[in-house]
């Protein structure tokens, strides 16, 4: 492979109208606005094409010189070892020198060797001939004209005899004249060096000069007889070894990705990424070779290069036939996570993409989830909690956003967001979660779509958002959908699922962000009527193939996307699918313990006070239900604390004074009692009627779905 390149001095047109073009693209607006950069343009990369010849501005730090020192001196001890192990053998330098002193003799001495010998031979046949031929001319008793022939036929045997011989001669003097022309350009530069060393720098100078002559015998000797090279056998990037062209193709060969007669071509150099964390390169296979081959054959390559499965990373290219090769030195995602972005923004705009983490070449996965809705999934304890919270916590610093959580685990995962949560279930309760879906498709779809049909439109944009403050986003979170439907009634389960299947459909367009988090992907924790719609997939650690597949999509595993392989101990790392066309790739979510996740919600808390945004309480709901609602609030306020029932006399007096009329007839309306309900309870040594405090909150639950 050659790459042009061009010198400094000149100028290059293209180079310029590239760079020009890049510098005149506005840089896109971030969801994040830190505090301390708010107003300030983000600084251009060093490198703005990422083209090898360029020097990273990274090189020039002093962290950039002391990660480069490491490396070195890590793989000089190495490859120090490597050296001395592979000494006694057919690699080693000894007999590379003694190899190539050998052909250096050979090449001295020629093919002329043939040519003498076969001149010799053309010789002792003549004479052969010349004495036949005489023999037969000496004969007696011959007639006169039968000798003059055997005459004729000796003198001319004795010419060729005369003709082979001269040409031996002159094979001998050809071949003494080129071997003494090898023989000088071989030697005159040995004893050129020897003597410039000897001269400037005498003794300690000759030595150095026979050790270049033994390096040059040495490199002349590198390729054993087979023609085969060190490097082709041994070299692994485990033990330090630069990856080169010949060393991909040899692990591609061993992985049986290819046969042993294709070779790839590859598209750009092998080269080391500009944090010094990995080797990578970009090839494509052989014509007739998928590049599901290739992604599916991670073991193999892995031991080719002499690394865990984990630091193997491939994804397909542009083409079918054009593989992004990434080798890591160390297992990825193995240090402490960075600080996460969130606790510096002041606020985000979750109408523009966001951060979820970052990927294997430390670059930021940034996501929009406009229209999008996801699927987070994986086993106990692999971080899907957590990497949730990047878009919930992300949510909450969005002051416009309304959100609805339901975790059916009973866990504390949501309690934090209970503040700032326009309705939620940390419980576990299906009829709370179905209330919660049932108030989604009555009042909130309902609501988005009068919005969209008054705006001319079939969808909410951030346009419209940023001209009528009713346009705002909303994400609904259902973490554990299988423990809802263990603890519901068939009934209850269908109706959930029903509703579910809507929202994620028609929320879509009008601004609902539907994301549904598992321990057990199946069709039993999600629905598979749900999961496929479920566009952003990210799948942390699972304990088969077919976990993984059941959240990425069928076939993922064994095109090499398999969650399975990712470890125990790096927790919040997933194969995150963004739903766009483009390749999975392993993503480290960002982590918030419990104490960032406390600031940040405050933040959030406040922000929603200044701009009037913090969800309504249940008696601010129950109030705002209308006349029966405002009733039914005077009425809960009326129970002490600890009182459990208050005389029907007491309830209607209590409601007068406040200014609300209400006969004894219109209040077993507003609040149904059952049989043992009615039942005269004693108070002060009287019988009388009483309203347990248990019937009113169930008249507001079954009349408004607000639990008090």
């Amino acid at each position: 492979m050659s790459i042009e390149t061009t010198p400094s001095s000149s100028p290059d047109p293209e180079w310029e109208r590239v760079v020009a073009a890049y510098l005149d693209t506005p840089a896109p607006q971030p969801a994040l606005q830190s505090a301390t950069t708010a107003g300030n343009p983000p600084p251009l990369p060093a490198d703005p094409m990422g083209d090898t010849p360029l020097t990273p501005a990274w090189t020039k730090t002093s962290s950039g010189w002391k990660q480069r020192g490491t490396i070195g001196r890590t793989n000089s001890v190495r490859a120090f070892r490597k050296w001395i192990r592979r000494q006694h053998t057919e690699h080693g330098h000894a007999a590379q020198t003694w190899r190539g002193l050998r052909r250096t003799l050979l090449w001295i001495h020629g093919t002329e060797g043939a040519q003498i010998t076969a001149a010799r031979h053309e010789v002792q046949q003549a004479q052969r001939d010349y004495k036949a031929a005489k023999w037969a001319h000496d004969r007696r008793l011959m007639p006169g004209k039968e000798k003059d022939k055997r005459r004729r036929e000796m003198e001319g045997a004795f010419a060729d005899s005369v003709t082979a011989m001269s040409k031996y001669r002159s094979a001998q003097r050809d071949a003494r004249m080129r071997r003494t022309l090898r023989g000088l350009a071989a030697l005159t530069p040995v004893a050129g060096v020897e003597g410039a060393g000897l001269h400037l720098l005498g003794a300690p100078g000759a030595l150095a000069a026979g050790a270049a002559t033994l390096a040059a015998l040495a490199l002349t000797g590198r390729r054993t007889a087979t023609g085969q090279l060190y490097t082709d056998r041994d070299a692994k990037i485990g033990d330090g070894d630069r990856m080169t062209d010949d060393m991909v193709n040899r692990v591609y060969r061993d992985a049986r990705v290819i046969t042993s007669d294709d070779s790839l071509r590859l598209v750009t150099p092998c080269t080391l990424t500009a944090d010094g964390k990995a080797w990578q390169v970009v090839f494509q296979l052989p014509s007739g070779i998928p590049a599901k081959k290739a992604l599916g054959a991670r073991e193999g390559i892995a031991n080719g290069f002499g690394v865990s499965v984990q630091q193997i990373h491939q994804t397909r290219g542009d083409r079918e036939d054009t593989i992004h090769l990434r080798v890591s030195l160390k297992l990825p995602f193995s240090s402490k996570p960075t600080r996460g972005p969130l606790l510096e923004a002041e606020r985000v705009n979750l109408w523009k993409p966001i951060r979820m983490g970052v990927n294997l070449r430390g670059e930021e996965v940034v996501t929009s989830w406009v229209e999008r809705s996801g699927l987070f999934g994986g086993e106990p304890g692999s971080g899907k909690s957590a990497a949730a919270n990047d878009l919930l916590l992300a949510a909450a610093l969005d002051p416009t956003v309304r959100m609805y959580l339901a975790d059916g685990k009973a866990g504390a995962d949501i309690t934090p967001f209970e503040p700032i949560a326009t309705m939620y279930d940390t419980d576990g309760d299906p009829d709370k979660l179905l209330a919660i879906l049932q108030h989604m498709w009555d009042v909130e779809i309902k609501e988005r779509r009068a919005l969209a049909k008054e705006h001319g439109s079939r969808k909410l944009t951030e346009a419209m958002a940023a001209v009528d403050p009713r346009v705002c986003l909303a994400v609904l979170l259902v973490d554990e959908w299988s423990s809802y439907g263990a603890a519901a009634d068939q009934k209850t389960r269908q109706e959930m699922e029903r509703l579910l299947r809507l929202i994620v459909q028609q929320g879509r367009a009008l601004g609902i962000i539907s994301l549904a988090a598992t321990q057990k992907p199946d069709g039993d924790s999600v629905p598979t009527g749900i999961r496929d719609i479920l566009s952003i997939r990210w799948a942390m650690r699972c304990l088969t193939p077919q976990a993984s597949d059941t959240i990425l999509g069928q076939g993922y595993a064994s095109a090499g996307h398999n969650a399975q392989d990712i470890l125990k101990s790096q927790r919040g790392v997933g194969i995150y699918m963004d739903g766009e066309g483009a390749e999975p790739e392993l993503v480290r979510g960002d982590y918030y313990d419990d104490d960032e996740v406390a600031a940040i919600l405050d933040r959030a808390w406040v922000l929603r006070k200044e701009t009037g945004t913090l969800p309504l309480g249940p008696m601010d709901r129950l109030r705002a239900a209308g006349e029966d609602g405002e009733i039914l609030a005077v009425l809960v306020g009326l129970y002490a604390e600890g009182a459990e029932m208050l005389p029907a006399a007491r309830v209607t007096e209590e409601l007068a004074a406040a200014g609300y009329a209400v006969t004894a007839d219109r209040l077993a309306v507003l609040v149904p009692r059952t049989d043992e309900e009615k039942r005269r309870q004693d108070v002060g040594g009287s019988k009388v009627s009483v309203y347990p405090v248990a019937a009113v909150r169930r008249a507001v639950l079954n009349r408004y779905g607000i639990t008090l």
